[in-house]
C-alpha cells in the first residue's frame, strides 16, 4: 500500500509539510489530522474478534435450529461491529467549515466562527478514558460566546497518544494550524 506521506527511505516528507501547513488539497472534506493510535486500533481489533465469535456462534445456533438464539447472537455481533467502527471514528476532525469532536455516543460540530481559541493546556486528564486521572496535556477548544471549552478528547494519555508525546504535539499543532488558517476566512 503506498504511503504518500513517507519518502523512499521511510522518513516523513518534512519538505512538503514545511511548505504547506495544511497539506490537504480538498479542504471541504472532514479529515482527522492524525492517525488512530495503537491502543484504539487494538481495542477495535479485539471487539471485531469478539464479533467474529458471536457471528460464528449465531451460525452454529442457526444450524441447530434455535432461531431466537441465533437472532440474539446475530444482533449482538452486529452491535459489537458497530461499536468497533464507532471507536475508530472517535477523535477530532477538521475541515474548512469547522471542527468536529466525535465521541463514542455523541458528536459536537462547531463552525470556525464559533471557535474562540484552540490551545494546548496542562491539566489532569483521563488515562485511556478510564476514571483514573493523571497530569498531562489536553487540546482545549474554547467556544465563542459562552467561553465553555469542549470536553477534551485529544489528550496525551488517550488511546491515540499514550506513550507517543511527539505524535500528540504534531496533532495539536496541526489542529491549531487549521484553526489559525480557517478562522479568518470564516469571519469574513
Amino acid at each position: 500500500m503506498p504511503l504518500p506521506f513517507l519518502t523512499a527511505d521511510g522518513r516523513a516528507d518534512s519538505d512538503h509539510a514545511a511548505q504547506t501547513p495544511l497539506p490537504h488539497d480538498a479542504r471541504e472534506h472532514w479529515r482527522r489530522p492524525y492517525r488512530p493510535g495503537p491502543w484504539r486500533v487494538g481495542g477495535a481489533a479485539m471487539l471485531l474478534l469478539l464479533a467474529s465469535y458471536l457471528l460464528f456462534s449465531a451460525l452454529i445456533i442457526a444450524l441447530a435450529g434455535a432461531l431466537p438464539g441465533m437472532a440474539v447472537c446475530l444482533g449482538a455481533g452486529l452491535a459489537v461491529i458497530a461499536l468497533a467502527l464507532r471507536l475508530l471514528r472517535v477523535g477530532i476532525w477538521v475541515c474548512a467549515h469547522g471542527l468536529r469532536q466525535v465521541g463514542l455516543l455523541s458528536t459536537v460540530t462547531l463552525s470556525w466562527r464559533r471557535v474562540a481559541a484552540v490551545r494546548t493546556v496542562q491539566q489532569p486528564v483521563r488515562w485511556l478514558g478510564l476514571p483514573r486521572t493523571v497530569q498531562g496535556q489536553a487540546l482545549a477548544v474554547v467556544r465563542q460566546g459562552d467561553g465553555e471549552p469542549l470536553r477534551p478528547l485529544l489528550t496525551d494519555h488517550n488511546a491515540d497518544f499514550l506513550a507517543r508525546p511527539e505524535a500528540f504535539d504534531r496533532a495539536a499543532d496541526v489542529i491549531e494550524g487549521w484553526a489559525a488558517e480557517s478562522r479568518p476566512a470564516a469571519s469574513l
